[in-house]
């Protein structure tokens, strides 16, 4: 299992609003202490906003926030929310599948057990979970990305 950009960066810019729910942070500012593309991020933003999960603030003060508190988002949830599809094999969608075997093959009853148990996991873990540890995380957003990539923090 593999998750897509989309998905990865999602999780990273509910985790820079989960630091300071409170606070409206702006998009430039999310992008640049993650290290991800600005545009990209406009976009998942407002499908973050789509889905309920973080509201945008319009004004000079304004940005993106969290809309939850970070205890109620539930991880599986969002990656659920994010990924465009979480079909592992070509047979997990039956109106393209030209699997000859698919009628009798056991492969993906197995995969299928795995992604469910892969969600189940990330079902019982939310933001506020992965906020943790506080102290080691956020010092890191608070490092440069240049400095980053000399490996010095």
């Amino acid at each position: 299992m593999r998750l897509t950009r989309f998905t990865d960066n999602a999780l990273r810019c509910l985790m820079v609003l989960g630091w300071e729910p409170d606070k409206a942070h702006t998009v430039q500012s999310i992008a640049r202490s993650m290290s991800m593309s600005y545009e990209h991020l406009v976009k998942i933003v407002q499908r973050l906003a789509e889905l309920g999960y973080v509201e945008t603030v319009r004004g000079r003060h304004g940005g993106v926030k969290l809309a939850r508190a970070p205890e109620l988002v539930r991880i599986g949830d969002v990656v659920r929310a994010t990924e465009e599809s979480l079909a592992l094999v070509e047979c997990f969608t039956p109106g393209t599948n030209a699997c000859p075997v698919a009628p009798a093959c056991q492969l993906a009853g197995f995969l299928d057990d795995a992604l469910t148990a892969f969600l189940a996991v990330l079902d019982q873990r939310t933001l506020a979970d992965v906020l943790e540890p506080r102290e080691q995380l956020v010092p890191l957003l608070r490092t440069t990305p240049t400095r980053l990539a000399r490996g010095r923090g």
